[in-house]
């Protein structure tokens, strides 16, 4: 998967694709409107965050490249590349189960914690992708 050398854009099926895992110095794009929200993208090969409306939204350690970006009610979905194993959190309902499936094989039933997040740890190497789907149980 390519970087995404703009930092955060909207692709034609509305979902969002972030991030630049290639970077060797700190990026970041912020009043990114998308659907009515606004985006903030902090991005380097070290770390990549996601801000939805001043909210935590996504976070990967280290830095990973993002696309087809896609938040429903019932949970995340999304494709991430790096060049190294990243661990992954995302933001979603405090205290909430949810179903989380990585490169089509179902991982397991995880709760979020009293702040909403999930973390979930990925084996990434260059020029390979995983698709995450993370819905609510």
């Amino acid at each position: 998967m390519a970087v995404i050398e703009e930092l955060i854009r909207t692709e034609s099926d509305g979902k969002i694709s972030f991030g630049n895992h290639s970077l060797a110095e700190k990026a970041k794009k912020e009043d990114y409107e998308s659907a009515g929200d606004i985006y903030k993208v902090k991005t380097y090969g070290a770390m990549t965050k996601l801000e939805k409306n001043g909210m935590f939204l996504y976070e990967s350690v280290p830095g990973t490249s993002v696309t087809g970006f896609n938040e429903t009610e019932d949970g995340v979905s999304f494709t991430v590349s790096g060049s190294e194993d990243a661990q992954i959190t995302v933001g979603l309902q405090d205290d909430t189960e949810y179903d989380v499936t990585v490169g089509g094989a179902e991982v397991g039933r995880m709760k979020t914690n009293m702040g909403g997040k999930l973390v979930v740890s990925l084996e990434l190497s260059e020029g390979s992708d995983q698709e995450v789907r993370i819905v609510k149980a």
